[in-house]
């Protein structure tokens, strides 16, 4: 649970929540759900403990208690920091959510970044940086974005690749990381979601970025209306059967057909898909698609809101 919520703001409350936690991992569910059920009458806009108390009733094999505890605490936080409408959304086996909420992706960011490139490379081994390069591999580049950048794993990478680096990323602590490395000319702090078509780019990277946002019709029609003719973008996603799917771990995998469906309805003629293992997950191989996309049959100046672009 994110640190942000650990606080009720009451004393009684919170000591209450220790307790129940310490019921929970002694094995006795059934009493941490009942203390803290108590407990949060006194903290009824609490989040946390709803998102908490959701988490219990789920592994005690309750989803309905689950759903409707993880939208009080929806209710109480509607920026959804702690992802509680994605964990809703597994629940029900019906996902409705086709983009993990910023605020949520920006909190979980800012508390991984300083162990995160110990915890991605040496432990989970992620690999997508590198696997873009090699894909990519003998080309150098002018302009270069590097979509999502967190830490800086793929300005990494590709620094001796291209002339101009610019990284940009939703979490301020990630920033911190990436400006340490002095490995890019510019960073931005900025929700993906929301890019506007400015600048333009010879090389645009989104390494791991693209299971944080789901629907990728949006951000993929900017990568082509911020491309510089013969630009190239790259990018991986993991490896779905359906359009789109919301995993356990709250990340969205895409399917083969759906991925270069939204690239030929934004304008890319030429794309190169290969099958890897992107990262390990609890001991297993995460596989995906490294994707990298050029020949964009037409550079008008767009904004890129993929309005009218349907879900494969």
């Amino acid at each position: 649970m994110a640190a942000w919520g650990l606080s009720s703001g009451d004393l009684i409350v919170d000591r209450r929540f220790d307790f129940a936690e310490g019921l929970a991992a002694g094995g006795d569910l059934r009493a941490a759900v009942e203390l803290l059920t108590e407990a949060m009458e006194r903290a009824p806009d609490w989040p946390a403990g709803w998102f908490r108390l959701g988490e219990w009733h789920e592994a005690l094999g309750d989803p309905t208690a689950a759903v409707a505890a993880w939208d009080r605490a929806l209710r109480a936080d509607p920026g959804d920091r702690l992802g509680a409408g994605l964990k809703r959304d597994l629940a029900r086996r019906v996902p409705v959510a086709e983009a993990m909420p910023a605020a949520f992706v920006e909190a979980l960011f800012d508390q991984y970044a300083p162990s995160f490139d110990t915890a991605l490379v040496d432990k989970l081994g992620y690999r997508a940086p590198w696997l873009l390069r090699d894909a990519l591999a003998g080309r150098h580049f002018g302009r270069a974005m590097d979509l999502g950048c967190g830490t800086g794993l793929a300005g990494e990478a590709f620094r001796g690749a291209v002339d101009w680096l610019e990284g940009c990323d939703i979490s301020a602590a990630m920033l911190g990381q990436a400006q340490a490395k002095g490995i890019y000319d510019r960073l931005e702090k900025a929700d993906l979601a929301a890019l506007e078509v400015g600048a333009r780019f010879d090389l645009i990277l989104a390494a791991d970025v693209f299971v944080y946002l789901g629907a990728l019709e949006r951000i993929v029609a900017w990568c082509a209306g911020s491309l510089e003719p013969g630009g190239v973008l790259a990018f991986t996603v993991e490896a779905g059967e359906e359009p789109l799917t919301l995993r356990e771990s709250r990340r969205f995998a895409h399917s083969a057909g759906y991925v270069e469906g939204v690239l030929q309805a934004a304008g890319f003629s030429t794309f190169a898909r290969k099958e890897a293992v992107l990262r390990q997950d609890r001991g297993a191989d995460i596989r995906g698609f490294v994707v990298v996309a050029t020949g964009l049959a037409r550079q008008a100046d767009r904004q890129g809101d993929g309005e009218g672009m349907a879900l494969a």
